[in-house]
């Protein structure tokens, strides 16, 4: 018995909260990487390590947003909480191995295209195993053609954003660049959640004894949520990131550099001279 799929329980709710906070985690995560770029004397390895974790959590709490809203209606489902936490962990990792691959080689066409090909892997690696963590009285079927076609949308969307952001550095350019970001991912999860088929085990309607999909998810996406709000006073608190590059950034220098300047060679006033005492 085919199972009654609904991934929208909640109607525009789900989705859009979950949008926005794809959005956030792509604009922190990507200014983080212009961070590391455009200054070379600061801690790299560090807003690079910010800018995947805020990627990764991002990404995790979009989709676990979106999955509030998922239900199939002749039975009930939960989630298993080692595959919901690793589903996370590859998010993270994933991402930062794309995130990494920019902030060393730098923005050159091979290293945004490699990295962008990573970062949607790490988009779709997500997502199914997040669904992996699935549980129901029923089996979990996929369209390969739909499944291929969610990775695609996750890779090119992903490759786009960071060429947006790492080449045109601009702050509001880093804006434009997490939408792109948060398509990417919200396009990439429905697209494959479309792809979902429900094979039901029996007719009786059986449900799932013991705690809610709400229950686990809720005080799981808490800790999310709140490093993406910390995440989000660091990079509100550093002045290159809130001010953009500007002038620096094409001139090379350090922040403040253009206040600093060489005081002009001072030379010691000339020796008075005494006039010549007149000859008697």
């Amino acid at each position: 018995m085919e199972g009654t799929v609904d991934g929208f329980r909640y109607g525009a709710v789900t989705p859009v909260a979950a949008y926005l906070m794809a959005c956030l985690g792509g604009a922190l995560g990507l200014r983080c990487i212009v961070r590391s770029l455009i200054d070379e004397q600061t801690w790299k390895p560090g807003w690079l390590a910010l800018g995947a974790a805020s990627i990764g959590c991002g990404i995790w709490t979009m989709h676990f947003i979106a999955m509030i809203g998922f239900q199939v209606e002749e039975t009930r489902i939960r989630y298993d909480a080692g595959l919901t936490v690793l589903s996370l962990a590859v998010a993270i990792v994933v991402v930062g191995i794309g995130v990494f691959m920019v902030g060393c080689l730098g923005a050159g066409k091979g290293a945004l295209t490699g990295a962008g090909v990573i970062t949607g892997l790490g988009v779709a690696a997500m997502h199914y195993v997040g669904m992996a963590a699935l549980r129901l009285d029923g089996s979990i079927r996929y369209d390969a053609f739909t499944v291929g076609l969610s990775i695609l949308i996750a890779i090119v969307a992903a490759t786009a954003a960071l060429w947006a952001a790492v080449t045109i550095r601009g702050f509001l350019t880093s804006l434009g660049a997490s939408t792109i970001m948060g398509v990417a991912v919200s396009g990439m999860h429905y697209t494959g959640m479309a792809a979902v088929s429900v094979h039901l085990h029996g007719t009786t309607g059986a449900s799932w004894a013991g705690d809610s999909p709400t229950s686990l998810l809720l005080p799981m996406l808490l800790g999310p949520v709140v490093f993406l709000l910390l995440a989000g006073v660091v990079v509100m608190f550093d002045p290159l990131l809130v001010l953009g590059d500007g002038e620096w950034s094409r001139s090379g220098r350090r922040p403040g550099a253009d206040s600093e300047f060489k005081a002009p060679a001072t030379t010691s006033p000339r020796p008075r001279r005494e006039p010549y005492a007149r000859k008697q």
